[in-house]
């Protein structure tokens, strides 16, 4: 009797085990970098380009930032970061078109436009074109796409803890071991 016993529990055991395997897991959500203007990896609108002519004649937009949203920040999140690369421009070096932080962790997003300008919901840094907002593509005629990489960084920095003016080298050094997580988004653009 005793073994039919441990022989029982031993079956239920086993078909607890095989019912809890085959729940789903809930995973902890992951941050989110979403536009309602282009899906990832898709393309960038004409107005989303940088319009200053005088410039350079690659400008043939209207420097018009794209919305952005993000959601599920990490714990712990005390501001944000959000960077836009261009790894084809200039190459090898790539070309930095947009350095922002000290974007409070309550803040959800941007709408079209916002980052064109300066803002007190973000502390501007400093481009390749040595600018502290939104600087759009202006790929040369005729080239082969660019990937226009929109990264948002949640940190545990206080929103106004850095200065205005940082590179992008130079937030990166900033924020070692500061990085909650991160989070990315592509937009394609090319000048025809």
């Amino acid at each position: 009797m005793k073994h039919g016993n441990v022989g029982l529990m031993l079956a239920g055991g086993i078909a607890l085990a095989m019912m809890g395997a085959s729940w789903p897991a809930t995973a902890a959500e992951v941050l989110t970098l979403t536009s309602s203007a282009f899906q990832d990896n898709g393309t960038l609108a004409v107005k989303n380009a940088c319009s200053d002519k005088q410039r350079s004649p690659n400008c043939v937009g209207e420097n018009l930032s794209p919305p952005l949203a993000w959601a599920n920040p990490p714990e712990g999140t005390k501001s944000f970061a959000l960077l836009l690369f261009d790894p084809e421009g200039r190459a090898p070096a790539g070309v930095s078109h947009m350095v922002v932080y000290g974007i409070p962790a309550d803040l959800k997003g941007f709408a079209e436009g916002e980052l064109s300008k300066p803002s007190d919901k973000f502390v501007g840094g400093k481009s390749t074109m040595n600018q502290a907002i939104y600087w759009g593509p202006g790929t040369p005629p005729n080239t082969d796409w660019h990937h226009y990489t929109f990264t948002l960084v949640a940190t545990d920095v206080d929103p106004k803890e850095l200065q205005p003016g940082m590179t992008r080298e130079e937030l990166a050094a900033a924020l070692k071991d500061h990085v909650k997580g991160s989070a990315g988004l592509i937009g394609r653009f090319r000048h025809q």
